[in-house]
């Protein structure tokens, strides 16, 4: 599937790459300026529980269309069975960004390199697992990742009450963000949204 191949060679530039840690568990500065928010204001550039500038969990695939426009690459695959369950980087998304649509619905949003677009709290691709397991500290939801050896690793945190680390969310309420660690202790994919953001192969 797209998703994978686009996934698995993120992994694997990622991986070669050297990234220092970072020497303070504050979150890093953004790539970008916060924009011209007043103070108090959410950044609307920022990935958010909810979503990213105009694409919001819980809308239709066409309202994504409408707001982002169309897949970019109408002919390759995004799902095993598209009709329950897409992915896809609308037109007029940053390149690394992906949405997933399932059962008709804008369910998660991941982005990977080259993506530059960062949390609300300054986490991004490239981050360390650290920092990030620093600044949210026992809000975390830390678990090993289904597919690479530590410190390859996934950092949930979920809006409301914390789960425990072995709890599938199934409420489609519950909102979270997953910070998708790669075997060198960094970022290499945030998902954001409802329960999708556990899945760890696209749409399964």
């Amino acid at each position: 599937m797209r998703l994978i191949a686009s996934l698995a060679v993120a992994t694997s530039a990622l991986t070669l790459m050297a990234c220092e840690p970072a020497d303070t568990p504050t979150p890093p500065a953004r790539s970008e300026p916060a924009g011209e928010a007043p103070a108090g204001v959410p950044d609307p550039e920022a990935l958010t529980a909810e979503g990213w500038g105009p694409l919001r969990i819980g809308m239709t695939r066409a309202e994504v269309v409408a707001a982002m426009g169309e897949d970019s690459e109408p002919e390759a695959v995004g799902g095993a069975e598209p009709e329950y369950c897409d992915q896809f980087r609308p037109m007029q998304a940053p390149e690394g960004l992906l949405v997933m649509v399932g059962q008709g619905v804008l369910t998660r949003i991941s982005v990977f390199e080259p993506a530059t677009l960062v949390t609300a709290d300054g986490f991004g691709v490239g981050s360390s697992a650290a920092e990030i397991k620093a600044f949210y500290g026992g809000r975390a939801v830390v678990t090993p990742h289904t597919y690479v050896e530590a410190p390859a690793e996934d950092i949930f945190v979920w809006d409301g009450e914390r789960p425990e680390a072995d709890e599938y969310i199934q409420d489609p309420a519950r909102r979270g963000i997953r910070y998708e660690i790669g075997a060198d202790g960094n970022v290499i994919l945030v998902h954001v949204g409802g329960p999708d953001i556990q899945l760890v192969e696209g749409c399964s």
